[in-house]
């Protein structure tokens, strides 16, 4: 499976074979570059400028906005609500495990607290976790560090941090980096991961922004 990130909680992920998966597409609010994109399949965590511009994607068969159980094209997700707690009332946030013959990606959306014990075992194993770490909506660095503990994935991607050009006040990606004591990190234009070689600890890939 080839991971490809866009900014901000964006990504594309794509197998031969399988439909391919757009997460959280952003519009021009931010004040970045709307990407070029395209898939078969669109999830949306909530509804917000930075998270649900589906309309900016081409070839869309299907949006997910919800909680439920999907197959489409070979692809098997779960959605499972994770409603953020910040404010009064619960602001809607759901989580996705999209999986492509059981090598399995948790996208967290703009998750911004711990979740019980028994919505994190809902996600069952996650391979590879997208994971907010720059505050704001989302979890701040020492949260996203508590949670990957907890998920003990293979892989973390970091997303939803600062980035130049954008207008979110975000915390640097830094910042994370230094709370999970990683000194160097795996770098990746497009990131490549196979069930069959996956690693026993927790590896951190920082993605480089695709347009």
């Amino acid at each position: 499976m080839e991971i490809t990130w866009y900014g901000h909680s964006c990504f594309r992920l794509a197998e031969r074979g399988k439909a391919s998966v757009v997460t959280d597409p952003f519009d021009g609010h931010l004040g970045l570059a709307v990407p070029k994109l395209k898939a078969e399949i669109v999830t949306i965590s909530h509804i917000a400028h930075g998270h649900s511009y589906a309309e900016g994607v081409k070839g869309v068969q299907r949006v997910i906005y919800g909680a439920g159980e999907y197959e489409i094209g070979g692809v098997f997700i779960i959605g499972v609500a994770m409603h953020n707690t910040a404010q009064e009332s619960p602001k809607p946030n759901i989580a996705y495990v999209i999986d492509f013959d059981g090598l399995r990606v948790a996208h967290l959306g703009d998750l911004d607290h711990i979740p019980p014990q028994a919505v994190i075992e809902a996600l069952e194993t996650v391979h590879v976790a997208l994971v907010p770490v720059g505050g704001g909506g989302g979890l701040n660095a020492t949260q996203a560090v508590e949670l990957i503990s907890l998920l003990e994935p293979n892989y973390v991607i970091p997303m939803h941090y600062y980035l130049p050009n954008s207008n979110v006040p975000l915390e640097p990606l830094d910042r994370f980096l230094r709370e999970m004591g990683v000194s160097r990190v795996q770098q990746e234009q497009v990131f490549k991961v196979t069930a069959s070689n996956l690693p026993e600890q927790t590896q951190v890939i920082v993605m480089e922004q695709s347009t």
